[in-house]
């Protein structure tokens, strides 16, 4: 499973590829105790190749290809998500959703014992910086609809459905 690290301050390193959702750019800081770890992962529908320049970038670009191609469930990769103790702790609980499943916000409000935060929640996952790795797509409405997703409802449904797959 991936795990957090706090990112030191500097430029990132990018690399960017094509995917079966368009684009993704993955980018790359160095840890306080300079271990590199994933501090953003965005996709789009047009791009220019960068090619992966660092070890995390080849591991990454790697675990990404084979979640397309059905060979992966989990990711195991260092992140250092930027964000508040409370988004952290949303993250951290996405991360525990398996391969296929999909929750309500509702219930990762529960999951973190703060049963009232169903917005705050909501919110946080509309932040997370290392989509698809961090899960927020598995996050539906209470009512079994296709709800916010920074890279667009469309990549959100073809996720869901991707996974349905196994």
């Amino acid at each position: 499973m991936s795990t957090f690290f706090l990112a030191s301050a500097g430029e990132p390193t990018q690399c960017s590829q094509p995917c079966p959702l368009g684009w993704f750019t993955l980018s790359t800081h160095l840890s306080t105790d300079q271990q590199e770890v994933i501090t953003q992962l965005r996709f789009s529908d047009h791009g220019t190749p960068r090619a992966p320049s660092t070890p995390l970038h080849l591991a990454a670009c790697q675990q990404l290809d084979q979640y397309f191609k059905g060979q992966r469930r989990q990711f195991s990769l260092s992140l250092a998500p930027s964000g508040t103790a409370f988004q952290h702790q949303v993250w951290q609980a996405l991360l525990t959703l398996e391969y296929g499943q999909h929750c309500s916000y509702k219930f990762i409000a529960e999951h973190i014992n703060n049963p009232n935060a169903v917005r705050a929640v909501g919110l946080a996952n509309s932040r997370n910086p290392i989509a698809l790795i961090i899960p927020c797509h598995r996050v539906i409405g209470a009512n079994g609809k296709l709800v916010g997703y920074a890279g667009g409802i469309e990549r959100k449904a073809w996720l869901l459905e991707h996974e349905q797959k196994k």
